[in-house]
Protein backbone atom coordinates (compact mmCIF):
# COMPACT_ATOMS: atom_id res chain seq x y z
CA UNK A 1 0.00 0.00 0.00
CA UNK A 2 2.73 2.49 0.71
CA UNK A 3 4.59 1.72 -2.55
CA UNK A 4 1.59 2.89 -4.84
CA UNK A 5 0.66 5.93 -1.77
CA UNK A 6 4.44 6.50 -2.80
CA UNK A 7 4.02 6.28 -6.71
CA UNK A 8 0.55 8.64 -6.66
CA UNK A 9 3.02 11.44 -4.28
CA UNK A 10 6.01 10.94 -6.95
CA UNK A 11 3.64 11.12 -9.96
CA UNK A 12 1.68 13.96 -8.46
CA UNK A 13 4.93 15.90 -7.83
CA UNK A 14 6.20 15.50 -11.04
CA UNK A 15 3.21 16.52 -12.76
CA UNK A 16 3.77 19.99 -11.86
CA UNK A 17 6.67 20.15 -13.28
CA UNK A 18 9.88 18.38 -14.58
CA UNK A 19 11.84 17.48 -11.51
CA UNK A 20 15.42 16.45 -10.08
CA UNK A 21 15.36 13.23 -7.86
CA UNK A 22 17.12 15.37 -5.01
CA UNK A 23 13.98 17.46 -5.24
CA UNK A 24 11.38 14.96 -5.03
CA UNK A 25 13.05 14.03 -1.95
CA UNK A 26 13.03 17.12 -0.52
CA UNK A 27 9.28 18.17 -1.42
CA UNK A 28 8.59 14.40 0.31
CA UNK A 29 10.33 15.22 3.14
CA UNK A 30 9.02 18.65 3.46
CA UNK A 31 5.42 16.52 3.89
CA UNK A 32 6.60 14.39 6.57
CA UNK A 33 7.15 11.28 3.86
CA UNK A 34 10.51 10.49 4.37
CA UNK A 35 12.30 8.69 1.45
CA UNK A 36 15.23 7.39 1.17
CA UNK A 37 17.57 7.30 -2.60
CA UNK A 38 17.67 3.63 -2.30
CA UNK A 39 13.76 3.49 -2.46
CA UNK A 40 13.58 6.39 -4.88
CA UNK A 41 15.55 5.85 -8.12
CA UNK A 42 14.34 2.25 -8.37
CA UNK A 43 10.68 3.19 -8.25
CA UNK A 44 11.81 6.31 -10.79
CA UNK A 45 13.44 3.74 -12.89
CA UNK A 46 10.31 1.21 -13.13
CA UNK A 47 8.00 4.05 -13.80
CA UNK A 48 10.17 4.99 -16.23
CA UNK A 49 10.48 1.42 -18.04
CA UNK A 50 6.73 1.20 -17.74
CA UNK A 51 6.39 4.34 -19.94
CA UNK A 52 5.02 6.64 -16.99
CA UNK A 53 7.95 9.13 -17.01
CA UNK A 54 10.66 10.00 -19.36
CA UNK A 55 13.84 12.33 -18.54
CA UNK A 56 16.05 14.56 -20.20
CA UNK A 57 19.48 15.41 -19.18
CA UNK A 58 20.41 19.23 -18.34
CA UNK A 59 23.69 21.10 -17.42
CA UNK A 60 24.20 21.84 -13.89
CA UNK A 61 26.68 24.66 -12.45
CA UNK A 62 27.18 22.04 -9.77
CA UNK A 63 28.73 19.31 -11.72
CA UNK A 64 27.50 16.87 -14.39
CA UNK A 65 24.54 17.12 -16.06
CA UNK A 66 21.36 16.20 -14.49
CA UNK A 67 18.67 14.01 -15.35
CA UNK A 68 15.06 15.80 -14.19
CA UNK A 69 11.88 13.67 -15.14
CA UNK A 70 8.58 14.99 -16.28
CA UNK A 71 5.61 12.82 -16.64
CA UNK A 72 4.60 10.87 -20.47
CA UNK A 73 0.54 10.75 -21.66
CA UNK A 74 0.76 7.46 -20.74
CA UNK A 75 1.80 9.04 -17.30
CA UNK A 76 -0.65 11.75 -17.03
CA UNK A 77 -3.25 9.33 -17.63
CA UNK A 78 -2.51 6.65 -15.10
CA UNK A 79 -1.90 9.31 -12.39
CA UNK A 80 -5.41 9.86 -13.01
CA UNK A 81 -6.53 6.86 -12.75
CA UNK A 82 -4.51 6.27 -9.90
CA UNK A 83 -5.69 9.46 -8.07
CA UNK A 84 -9.43 8.38 -8.74
CA UNK A 85 -8.72 4.99 -7.19
CA UNK A 86 -7.22 7.02 -4.19
CA UNK A 87 -10.32 9.24 -3.71
CA UNK A 88 -12.15 6.36 -3.76
CA UNK A 89 -10.02 4.61 -0.88
CA UNK A 90 -10.10 7.56 1.42
CA UNK A 91 -13.72 8.06 1.27
CA UNK A 92 -14.39 4.51 1.88
CA UNK A 93 -12.04 4.54 4.94
CA UNK A 94 -13.80 8.07 5.62
CA UNK A 95 -16.64 6.49 6.22
CA UNK A 96 -15.84 2.99 7.95
CA UNK A 97 -13.61 5.13 10.60
CA UNK A 98 -16.86 7.76 11.34
CA UNK A 99 -19.24 4.82 11.37
CA UNK A 100 -17.21 2.55 13.75
CA UNK A 101 -17.34 5.87 16.54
Amino acid sequence: MRRGVLELCILSLISEQEMYPSDILARLETAKLIVVEGTLYPLLTRLKNEGLLAYSWQESNQGPPRKYYQLTDEGREFLADLTESWTELVQSVDKVTKNSH
